[in-house]
Parts: C-alpha cells; sequence; structure tokens
C-alpha cells in the first residue's frame, strides 16, 4: 500500500442552507477537516456553501483547479429537494469512480439502515478525487474509516504513480 505524500492537499466544502446563514454551526465540515487533518492532509476549509448547483459547482471547480488532490464534501447527498450536491459533483467529475460512494453507503448500513439513501458520488477530474460524504459528523467519520486506507494509493495513483 502506499504511504500519502507529505504534500498531500485536500479541500473540504458543505453544502448547507442552515449553516451557510449560520443559523448553525458546521460541524460535519470541521469534524471532516480534522479527520483529513489527522490523515496527513495540508487543509482547506470548509467552504461553507448555500444548497445551490451553481454555487457548489464554483467550489469544487476551484477546489480542483487549486491542484488538491483530494476534494471531499459533506451535506446535500439525501432524498430532500434541496439535497443537490451529487448534482453539481457530476458537472465536474470527468470518471465516476462508484465503489468508493457504494463503500460509504455500506460501510455504515449495518448502524444506520438510512446511509443507504445517500446519493452521494465519487471520481475524478483531472488529478482530483471528489468524493460527496453524508452531511452528519457519524457519517463523516464512518465514511473516513472507509477512504482513510485508500487515499494514500489514490493520491500516489493521480499523481502518476505506478500500480
Amino acid at each position: 500500500m502506499s504511504e500519502l505524500p507529505g504534500d498531500a492537499r485536500a479541500v473540504v466544502v458543505t453544502a448547507s442552507n442552515r449553516a451557510s446563514a449560520g443559523v448553525y454551526a458546521d460541524r460535519s465540515g470541521q469534524a471532516l477537516a480534522e479527520g483529513l487533518r489527522g490523515l496527513g492532509f495540508a487543509v482547506e476549509g470548509p467552504h461553507v456553501r448555500p444548497d445551490d448547483v451553481d454555487a457548489l459547482v464554483t467550489v469544487l471547480r476551484e477546489a480542483v483547479a487549486s491542484g488538491a488532490d483530494v476534494v471531499l464534501t459533506t451535506g446535500g447527498t439525501g432524498l430532500s429537494p434541496t439535497d443537490v450536491t451529487p448534482e453539481a459533483t457530476r458537472r465536474v467529475l470527468e470518471r465516476e469512480a462508484p465503489g468508493i460512494a457504494e463503500a460509504v453507503r455500506r460501510y455504515g448500513e449495518p448502524q444506520v439502515p438510512t446511509s443507504v439513501l445517500s446519493r452521494g458520488l465519487a471520481g475524478t477530474a483531472g488529478r482530483t478525487l471528489v468524493v460527496n460524504l453524508p452531511g452528519s459528523t457519524g457519517g463523516v467519520r464512518d465514511a473516513l474509516a472507509v477512504l482513510g486506507p485508500l487515499l494514500p494509493h489514490v493520491v500516489t495513483q493521480l499523481r502518476g504513480g505506478d500500480h
């Protein structure tokens, strides 16, 4: 298994109307940033945006253009009419990696049966991995349990590393 490069960078994006309006603190984005730091990433964000496709597309494209190795979103993946993170992400992705999103859903299912309702996507845009995570601290924790062992290999591969 690969080791995470020492200069690995991640960007965290939170999709939440209420957090972006200051109604409550963005706990899932903070938890995600802390978890990524614990894995060895330099982290930018969380960038908190409303549940708006155009706003999310803009921040995702900016994160990819910045050269981030990984962009993780939290929130906006459910079935609510305002949950639009997957739609925004689909506009940014060049190649989908459905196994990653499926593994995140599968990991949480035994404890939280509704985890299968997440519509989160995963894939690449250029040399950046983009993954949508649930908007709860528990969902973020579960997703990092899945992603943590994968990210060093993914970052190495996307930077052009050999198999």
